[in-house]
């Protein structure tokens, strides 16, 4: 490998357990997109050491040529990088416990990026999100940031806000997910086979039309199979998630959002906005997502890091490559080699969505190339979803404006404007609780 055409890359939250497959799947695409350095940076040592040791093997096994570094330095962390892909939880999955189970101890929707565990899981990411910028400014000026650190609709508006002319990317897998979903259903390879309209904001928007190469509609066949059973693909013999009754109910369930609108396919998040009760009804209080992840996902990488480190060989790991980790590499390529994919970005609206505030961070198919995103244009949009995107854009403002200007007032006004909440009454509340559940993260409100 010719080093001088290689790139640099620091992944801030090495620690995650999403880490050891974005470096799988880095390697499996080293003909795409070359690599020389892979830095870990993360605030958390321990945690980042077990999945930096088992990281560090597979890449001596595989691509011994490629430099890598564990720090929590930010001047090593963030020094001769050219992306910077950053998925950080600020607070880990036990701020996460606190997120979902405040809200449900009221009968409110407690979900990690809908309602008030989403607007408090926001607060605490927007601090974390702008520290990193700052390192990778200071220290890599000319670098990108690739971020899908969640909540993603509030953590772009808050970086729009405190730093408006950073190189920051804002992106998110779930649409990606559903779309390889729904090529499944149309009987296509992959979701590169269609080219989609979406619009919406994060976790909150439409597909409106959905071709193949050829140009062919893709969206009746889609629609009859949603219509009858959600974007659950047990019926095609093709599901994957099994072992995760919680992600199989949701997509289930998008059966019954999408008899809301007919003329678009949903994402799955509006189960939570536009049937709250049912999501309340259906979640155990006691034991919620972020439970369900500790004792399942997080343990299940922990172990198998501990097993790589144990035997000193990945060569019979079970740790796979996830939806998320490839869109990733396809949008550092389409910045690094200018090959102006078109790709779903959170990008200020600017006119693109008529009758939506220009400085929406809207969810649109975007143009990259070398020098960014270039939006496309979606035009006029229906009334049912122009209403739901101008509510929940208010609850998104005021959450960052609250952040801002350490407005109590503001944030209440976040969490009672909330589809998921009814009561202002019961919104302060939750609020109040949620304050003291963050006492070491978020602005001191007044």
């Amino acid at each position: 490998m010719n080093k001088k055409n290689a790139f640099s890359i620091s992944i801030a939250g090495g620690g995650s357990t999403y880490t050891p497959e974005i470096i799988l799947m880095l390697l499996e695409n080293l003909d795409r997109f070359p690599i020389r350095k892979i830095i870990f940076y993360d605030n958390d040592y321990e945690r980042q050491k077990l999945v930096a040791d088992a990281c560090e093997i597979i890449l001596r096994e595989r691509a011994p040529e490629i430099e890598f570094l564990s720090t929590t330095n930010p001047k090593d962390g963030f020094t001769d990088i050219d992306f910077v892909m950053a998925h950080i939880r600020v607070g880990k999955y036990e701020m996460r416990e606190k997120d979902e189970k405040i809200p449900l101890e009221h009968g409110i929707v407690g979900q990690e990026t809908c309602g008030p565990g989403g607007i408090a899981y926001g607060l605490r990411s927007i601090t974390g999100v702008v520290e990193l910028i700052d390192y990778m400014e200071e220290y890599s000026p000319n670098a990108w940031m690739l971020n899908y650190s969640n909540p993603a609709s509030i953590v772009a508006e808050g970086v729009r806000v405190l730093r408006p002319d950073s190189k920051v990317l804002n992106i998110c897998d779930m649409p990606i997910d559903i779309e390889e979903r729904m090529a499944v259903i149309a009987g296509l390879e992959s979701r590169k086979d269609m080219t989609v309209r979406y619009y919406g904001l994060n976790h909150f928007g439409w597909w409106d039309d959905i071709r193949d190469k050829d140009g062919n509609d893709l969206m009746p066949v889609i629609k009859k199979y949603v219509l009858e059973n959600g974007y659950n693909l047990e019926p095609l013999n093709k599901e994957v998630r099994l072992n995760d009754p919680d992600w199989l109910d949701t997509y289930r369930f998008a059966k019954e959002v999408y008899r809301l609108d007919t003329e678009t396919l949903p994402t799955t998040y509006f189960k939570y906005y536009l049937f709250s009760d049912y999501a309340v009804k259906h979640t155990d209080k006691n034991y919620t997502r972020a439970n369900q992840v500790m004792d399942g996902r997080e343990k299940r990488v922990f172990d198998e890091c501990s097993t790589i480190v144990e035997k000193n060989t990945a060569k019979e790991t079970n740790l796979e490559i996830g939806v998320h980790a490839s869109y990733i590499v396809d949008l550092a390529r389409a910045l690094a080699f200018n090959t102006h994919e078109r790709m779903l970005l959170i990008v200020e609206n600017k006119g693109a969505i008529c009758g939506v505030d220009p400085t929406a961070m809207v969810e649109i198919p975007c143009i990259v190339g070398a020098n960014g995103p270039e939006p496309l244009s979606i035009g006029e949009i229906p009334t049912f979803q122009r209403g739901l995107i101008q509510q929940q854009l208010a609850v998104e403002k005021l959450a960052v404006e609250a952040y801002v200007e350490e407005s109590y007032q503001k944030l209440w006004q976040a969490l009672t404007l909330s589809r998921t909440m009814g009561d202002a009454d019961l919104a302060k509340v939750i609020l109040d609780e949620l304050i003291e559940a963050n006492i070491d993260y978020w602005p001191n409100l007044k």
